[in-house]
C-alpha cells in the first residue's frame, strides 16, 4: 500500500499506525505517553499529532499518530503551522496541570516533558491550575519508592508496565478529570500496598511523579565524616549499563572506571558485590543438594531478587518455605564486611558504613529489613540505584568516560568468578548454581560450561541435567514476575514439576532493574548489549565457577568453616514472612466490618 508523508511516497502494511510508518521513513513526530514496544492506551498525550488528508477529500484533519491507520492514498503532514500550534497549546495544558518545580525535581535535566515543550517551541505559558495539583497525592511511605502526583501527566505507562509486565496490577486511576490521578488499588500508601518494589514503574516514567527514593545526601554524610569508614560495592549489572549515562555505548564495561570514580568521591574501600554472588552458589548449592538428600521442601527457589521476595511474601505466601535460605548477594556482602572484613583490616564494626550501588530499587527497601539489622546496625546500611549515582557523579563532576581504570582495593573480598557476574542476567544465578553443584555431587567440572538452555529473554526457560545418583534435575527460569505467577500456577494446579527454579522479579533480570538508567526507545536492543557485554566478562575470566574462587575458599578456611555451617547460617540465612493483605471479598463481610465499626 501507498501513502505520502510531507509529500514524500511511503509504502506500508495494512494496519501501520501514522506513527510507525513515519518512523520507519525517517519522519520525526514527537510523544509522550507511548512507551516503545510496550502496548498501552495510546493517544493519552495528544502530542502526536498531524494532518491528513483522504484520498478524493479536500478537508484536512488533526489525528493522533499513534492510533490512527496508514490508509491507501492518504497524505500526512507532521510539520504544518497547523500542527505546530495545536501541539503547543497541547504541551501547555499538560504543563497547566503539572507542578513545574523542576529545580528540584528528581528528572531535572532529563525530562521528556520539558524536551517536548522545548520541540513544539512553546515560548509562554498562560495557563496554571495549582489548585488541583497542589492536592494531589504525596506518598513518601516506602523506602525503595516515592510518589508525587503534583507532577503526574496521566500518560498511563506506569499503569501499563505494572499491568501487563509485571502482572501486579497495583497501579490504577482514581478520580475524574482533573482530580484524576494514578493510586495505588485499594486507596492505600505504598508502604502497606501489595507492590513489591521492583521499580519498573520508575524505568517507564517521563516525568518526575514516579522515582526511586534519593539517599545520595546520606552517602555524602558519610563520604565526609572522618570517624566512618565507607565500604563500597557494586553490582555485577551496574557496570554495563552506567556507562550509558555518559554517552557511552549500551554493554561498555566501566568496572574499572566506577572503582576510580569512586575514590574520587573519596571511598575509602572498594569491593565487589560479585564476590557475595560466589558466597551465595556456595550456600544456595549446598542447600539445594541438602533438601535433595533430606526430601525437604521442593522445589528450592532463589532468594536473589528482593522483588521477587516480596512477590511470594504478599501474593503467594504458601511457597515462603521453597525459597532458599541464604540472603541476597547484596546482604552477605554487609555481613560478611561487617564481621569479617572489619576483622582482617582491624576497623571497629560500628565505624564502618556498606554502601550498595545497585540495578533495583527493591534492594533499598531490602536493606532496611528487620531481618537484617543485626548487632545495632544493618547489614547495608544505604544503597543507590544506577541512576542515583550517575546522578552523584555528575553533582561532584566527575566524568566516567574520561576516567583511567582501578583497581579493587582488598586481597580479602575482591576477586570474583565469571559465574558471579552472570547473576546479572536472567537465567545468570542458575548457570552458575549447576556450575557448582554439578561439581558438587560429581567431583568434576560441567563439560559443557557455558549452561545455554537457560540463556537469553525467554519469559520461561526450561531443562535439565543429570546428577549422579539424583537422576535428572529439572529446573526453570522465570524471567519477570508475570513468568513466575504463571510458573506458581502450573505447580500448584499439578501442570508441572520442578526441583530448582530461578526467578528474577524484573525482566532481563538485573540488567532491566528498576534502578538502571532509562531508555524510551530500542529497550531490547539496550538489553541485548548489556546482556553480551555480561557473558564477554564471564567468558573472558580465568576462573568461571564459584567453588574455584581462591578467595572464597580463604573465607571458609580461615572464618566460616564450610557451607552451612553455624557461623554461615548466622551471617549468610535469613527467613521471610507472610505479608498478604487480608481482603474482603463479598459485600456482606465488608458491610458486616463498617456496622461493627459504627
Amino acid at each position: 500500500m501507498k501513502g505520502y508523508i510531507n509529500n514524500k511516497p511511503v509504502e506500508f502494511e495494512k494496519g501501520e499506525t501514522i506513527l510507525e510508518v513515519a518512523r520507519r521513513n525517517g519522519f520525526f513526530i514527537p510523544t509522550l505517553c507511548e512507551l516503545g514496544e510496550i502496548n498501552h492506551a495510546p493517544g493519552t498525550c495528544r502530542v502526536c499529532l498531524v494532518e491528513i488528508k483522504m484520498k478524493d477529500d479536500d478537508k484536512s484533519y488533526l489525528v493522533t499518530s499513534c492510533n490512527t491507520p496508514m490508509e491507501e492514498g492518504m497524505e500526512v503532514f507532521t510539520r504544518t503551522k497547523k500542527v505546530r500550534e495545536h501541539q503547543r497549546l497541547q504541551v501547555e495544558l499538560i504543563l497547566a496541570d503539572h507542578d513545574e518545580d523542576c529545580a528540584t525535581c528528581v528528572r531535572h535535566g532529563d525530562c521528556e516533558l520539558q524536551d517536548i515543550a522545548q520541540f513544539v517551541g512553546l515560548k509562554n505559558k498562560r495557563y496554571t491550575y495549582p489548585e488541583f495539583y497542589q492536592r494531589r497525592t504525596k506518598d513518601n511511605s516506602a523506602f525503595s519508592i516515592v510518589r508525587d502526583m503534583s507532577k503526574c501527566i496521566r500518560c498511563n505507562r506506569c499503569i501499563t508496565v505494572c499491568r501487563e509486565v509485571q502482572g501486579t496490577d497495583v497501579l490504577v486511576f482514581s478520580g475524574t478529570g482533573l482530580e484524576s490521578e494514578v493510586s495505588v488499588r485499594d486507596s492505600l500508601d505504598l508502604k502497606n500496598s501489595d507492590c513489591v518494589s521492583c521499580g519498573q514503574c520508575t524505568l517507564v516514567c517521563p516525568v518526575g511523579a514516579i522515582a526511586e527514593r534519593d539517599d545520595t545526601e546520606e552517602v555524602i554524610d558519610y563520604l565526609y565524616d572522618k570517624d566512618i569508614i565507607t565500604v563500597f560495592q557494586f553490582a555485577p549489572a551496574v557496570r554495563v549499563a552506567l556507562g550509558e549515562e555518559f554517552g557511552m555505548e549500551p554493554g561498555t564495561n566501566v568496572e574499572g572506571e566506577i572503582i576510580t570514580a569512586l575514590k574520587k568521591l573519596g571511598a575509602d574501600i572498594v569491593l565487589d558485590t560479585n564476590f557475595a554472588a560466589d558466597l551465595v552458589i556456595m550456600e544456595e548449592g549446598s542447600e539445594f543438594l541438602e533438601r535433595l538428600k533430606k526430601g525437604k521442601k521442593l522445589p528450592l527457589m532463589t532468594s536473589c531478587s528482593p522483588g521477587w521476595i516480596n512477590y511470594v511474601e504478599k501474593y503467594y505466601p504458601e511457597f515462603i518455605e521453597n525459597i532458599s535460605s541464604v540472603k541476597s548477594p547484596q546482604q552477605c556482602f554487609g555481613a560478611i564486611a561487617k564481621n569479617y572484613l572489619s576483622e582482617m583490616m582491624k576497623i571497629p564494626k560500628e565505624k564502618m558504613r556498606v554502601i550498595s550501588i545497585m540495578p533495583c530499587t527493591a534492594k533499598k527497601e531490602e536493606a532496611k529489613r528487620d531481618e537484617f539489622y543485626n548487632d545495632g546496625s544493618y547489614d547495608v546500611d544505604v544503597v543507590l540505584t544506577t541512576r542515583e549515582f550517575a546522578h552523584l557523579l555528575k553533582r561532584e563532576g566527575i566524568e566516567l568516560n574520561k576516567l583511567e581504570k582501578g583497581q579493587f582495593d582488598n586481597p580479602w573480598m575482591g576477586m570474583y568468578s565469571g559465574a558471579a557476574e552472570i547473576f546479572g542476567a536472567t537465567g545468570g544465578v542458575m548457570e552458575a548454581a549447576v556450575r557448582t553443584v554439578h561439581f558438587l555431587v560429581k567431583g568434576k567440572e560441567l563439560k559443557d560450561i557455558d549452561f545455554k538452555p537457560v540463556r537469553g529473554f525467554k519469559s520461561i526457560k526450561e531443562a535439565e541435567i543429570s546428577l549422579g545418583d539424583f537422576g535428572k534435575i529439572k529446573i526453570a527460569v522465570a524471567n519477570g514476575l508475570k513468568a513466575a505467577k504463571e510458573i506458581i500456577e502450573k505447580i500448584k494446579n499439578g501442570e508441572a514439576s520442578y526441583h530448582f527454579i530461578e526467578v528474577m522479579a524484573c525482566p532481563g533480570g538485573c540488567l532491566g532493574g528498576g534502578g538502571q538508567p532509562r531508555h524510551k526507545k530500542n529497550y531490547k536492543e539496550i538489553l541485548e548489549a548489556r546482556k553480551k557485554a555480561i557473558y564477554k566478562i564471564d567468558k573472558e575470566k580465568e576462573i568461571r565457577q564459584s567453588h574455584n574462587n581462591p578467595l572464597i575458599k580463604k573465607l571458609y578456611e580461615k572464618f566460616l568453616g564450610k557451607p552451612l555451617s553455624e557461623k554461615s547460617h548466622k551471617l549468610l540465612h535469613t527467613h521471610y514472612k507472610n505479608r498478604k493483605r487480608e481482603i474482603k471479598h463479598t459485600i456482606k463481610e465488608i458491610w458486616d466490618e463498617i456496622r461493627g465499626n459504627a
